[in-house]
């Protein structure tokens, strides 16, 4: 029988699991960036933009409703508690059961959908059938881009299995294939031989799949796992599996559903709304990205062994660090990209085809969007919560509650603010869906704040209106160049940090002793 480890000991261990997952995701991000940068100069905000932008949306929306979404949701917690209570032989056992399950049933998807693609598209992007060459070139990219839709959930499974194993590096480093896979495509699409820059991302998004599934086959090797592929059965497990997976897929990918939907409305929107809301919600996700990613994946599996082991008190602990670090980094983030959103994509996107009338759109957009980063990171808190406990239904309930909010607000706002409305609904319909979550969490006695965290929480009140004052009275010194965003970030960062310290959000000698455990 293996002995409990403190407290402390699980403490050190998310912090440790979020700085591996949030650096390499960092660095995953800034590559993002300079692929996005590439993109802007060479596509801009017209039409092939627009084309291409829903041809990747696609498959991503698929990849993180079911691929990191619905399948790890469902799965880290099973595998986590096989390999606690059965051994690591059991627990392989299912994850190639359910490796042969999902490859089976995304074969007969790839196949329908790639055939079906016109009629797919009419939902997508309703708007575009009033542009039969944009309609048409977002049907030819889709085809090449929705393979990767096959290789990426294949990739999420492994992910899984590594991360209820304390292996995030390899998981959390291959989003970085990616990038770098896109930016030798939008660089290379002339030597290549191909039509378009939009036509050289599309294959750079289909590579990037091989080259993601093959670096995890080898993270998975390296770990001492080697997957076999067998004859797909419908195990105990798998069904399990299964049953967990369809509320789980609107559970924990409500946002995305709420994004596709903003896309689907866009393009009945002017031409150019849907790169808007792409670029806004690209910068969005840098902060989101690296806090949801880094809290979502580290928490996932440690809350699973917990509460399998009867461990309520350490759970309890994990999920007030996990939602503390959500909020103290989460905030100062929104602050910062609502303030800043105009010298922020200035600086990053205007150049080439993408002028100061795309900078003003996509900057309203980001303000919009980032408004709701801190409701966006407590779902992934409070969702991981319900997950670690293996109910995938009460998420599904209140995240139908928050579509439809979304869809509702959606189409008053987009009367009056366009593409901006559909970013603003996004963001309201986040808070909804957070709130309800932490309810239903709280009435059940899962969710409690502790001492600490309230400190924290008044703390981070104040610490947010010195950095407001802060940054208003800076802009208005300033002006929008490169170097005086530098300056910008840099005194927002130095106020935060500074009074945050004084206020008691941030306890600066207990990261570090957190830093120093964690090597």
């Amino acid at each position: 029988m293996s002995v409990p480890k403190p407290e402390g000991q699980f403490k050190m261990s998310l912090f440790r699991a979020m700085a591996t997952v949030g650096s390499l995701t960092m660095a995953s991000r800034i590559l993002g960036f300079a692929r996005d940068v590439a993109v802007a100069a060479s596509l801009g905000a017209g039409p092939m933009a627009d084309a291409f932008f829903v041809a990747f949306k696609f498959p991503n929306f698929f990849r993180r409703l079911f691929g990191e979404g619905a399948f790890n949701s469902a799965f880290v917690p099973i595998f986590a508690g096989l390999v606690a209570t059965h051994g690591r032989l059991a627990a392989l056992g299912f994850a190639e059961q359910a490796l042969a399950v999902l490859v089976t049933a995304l074969l007969v998807l790839q196949i329908v959908a790639i055939a079906a693609m016109p009629w797919l598209m009419l939902v997508l992007a309703p708007g575009f059938a009033d542009e039969p060459a944009q309609f048409a070139l977002a049907i030819e990219l889709t085809r090449i881009t929705f393979p990767y839709l096959l290789f990426i959930c294949l990739v999420a499974l492994m992910s899984g299995m590594l991360n209820a194993l304390d292996r995030f590096a390899a998981a959390a480093a291959a989003p970085i294939l990616l990038n770098l896979a896109m930016l030798v495509a939008v660089a290379g699409w002339p030597i290549l031989g191909l039509a378009s820059a939009a036509h050289g991302l599309a294959w750079g998004v289909f590579v990037a799949g091989v080259l993601q599934l093959i670096w995890l086959s080898v993270g998975l090797q390296r770990a001492g796992v080697v997957l076999r592929l067998p004859r797909p059965r419908l195990t105990p497990e798998v069904r399990r599996l299964l049953r967990l997976m369809g509320p789980g897929a609107i559970g924990a990918g409500v946002t995305q559903i709420n994004l596709l939907i903003d896309i689907i409305l866009a393009s009945l929107l002017p031409t150019g709304s849907v790169s808007y809301l792409y670029y806004a919600d690209r910068v969005n996700q840098l902060p989101l990205g690296i806090l949801g990613a880094a809290i979502g994946t580290a928490l996932l599996p440690m809350l699973s062994r917990q509460i399998r082991s009867g461990m309520t008190d350490a759970a309890a602990n994990a999920q007030s660090r996990a939602l503390e670090y959500a909020l103290v980094l989460g905030v100062p983030s929104t602050i910062g990209l609502v303030l800043l959103c105009q010298p922020i994509i200035a600086v990053l996107f205007e150049r080439g085809a993408f002028g100061p009338d795309e900078t003003a759109a996509t900057s309203a957009a980001l303000a919009a969007f980032a408004i709701g980063l801190p409701a966006y990171l407590m779902v992934k808190v409070f969702a991981t919560c319900f997950f670690a406990r293996e109910d995938t239904t009460t998420p599904v309930k209140i995240a139908i509650v928050a579509v439809g909010f979304n869809l509702v607000l959606n189409l008053l706002l987009m009367q009056v603010l366009a593409h901006v409305g559909l970013a603003l609904s996004t963001a309201l319909a986040g808070y909804l869906n957070a709130g309800l979550l932490g309810l239903a969490l709280h009435r059940r006695g899962w969710l409690s704040t502790d001492v600490r965290l309230r400190r924290r929480l008044m703390g981070l009140a104040a610490t947010a209106v010195a950095m407001v004052a802060a940054l208003v009275t800076a802009q208005a010194l300033l002006g929008t160049g490169p170097l005086d965003l530098l300056a910008l970030c840099a005194i927002g960062a130095l106020t935060f940090a500074g009074v945050g310290q004084l206020s008691g959000a941030i306890d600066w000698a207990d990261l570090r002793r957190s830093l120093r455990r964690a090597r």
